[in-house]
């Protein structure tokens, strides 16, 4: 099969799966160097997402395996962090914690799990119906602070390894972590307000929808 111009955003979603089981690995092991590189390669997969959602919709580049293959990787990636950072933050030390949550509660990813696969039904009882649920703002919302979330949780256990192997206790660095702690915290807030705000919203809209199937 000939490569196309239109296949940018398949391909880009692909290596997003790709880089995806490296994210979850690297963010394991309790070693500044190899956090950070999970953190740059989660920044990476997180731009490319709306790279190529951007070409897609600016050049009409939409195609049934984007369609499907696109939130598939969204909901890999996000899967791919939330367990590594259930795990971590149950471990023992000062290194595992996160920052106004101590341990990351399960109904929290209970909340973030279960929305997407009942919204991920839903779209799948109407779409065998024939209707199509859209994307709404409040999800494209949940998603960013999700990723925000996500994204500096990482940097925040790579931050803090490098702060014990090298001792960092400079006015600086305390302050700067005082930023890291508060972004971490206050993003997991709003992402599981967003969550559930828009579950809401989608539920309504099905409601809506269905009203409207003749």
């Amino acid at each position: 099969m000939r490569f196309q111009r239109s296949d940018i955003p398949n391909v880009i979603t692909v290596a997003r799966i790709v880089v995806t089981p490296l994210v979850f690995l690297l963010i394991f092991p309790e070693s500044a160097l190899l956090r950070f590189l999970a953190f740059a390669l989660f920044l990476v997969a997180a731009i490319s997402d709306l790279w190529d959602g951007y070409l897609a919709r600016k050049h009409s580049w939409i195609s049934d395996f984007g369609k499907i293959w696109d939130p598939i990787a969204d909901k890999l990636l996000v899967a791919a962090t939330f367990i590594p950072f259930w795990i971590i933050s149950h471990g023992d030390g000062n290194l595992t914690y996160l920052p106004y949550w101590g341990v990351l509660p399960l109904w929290v990813v209970i909340v973030i799990f279960g929305r997407e696969i009942l919204i991920t039904t839903v779209r799948s009882v109407l779409a065998s119906r024939g209707r199509v649920l859209p994307a709404g703002r409040a999800g494209k919302h949940k998603a960013v602070w999700q990723n925000i979330f996500i994204g500096s949780t990482i940097f925040w256990y790579a931050m803090v390894v490098a702060a014990e192997d090298y001792g960092w206790t400079s006015g600086f660095y305390e302050l700067f972590r005082a930023f890291a702690e508060l972004v971490v915290g206050l993003s997991l807030l709003v992402a599981v307000v967003l969550t559930v705000y828009s579950m809401v919203v989608y539920l309504y809209q099905w409601w809506k929808v269905g009203r409207a199937t003749p």
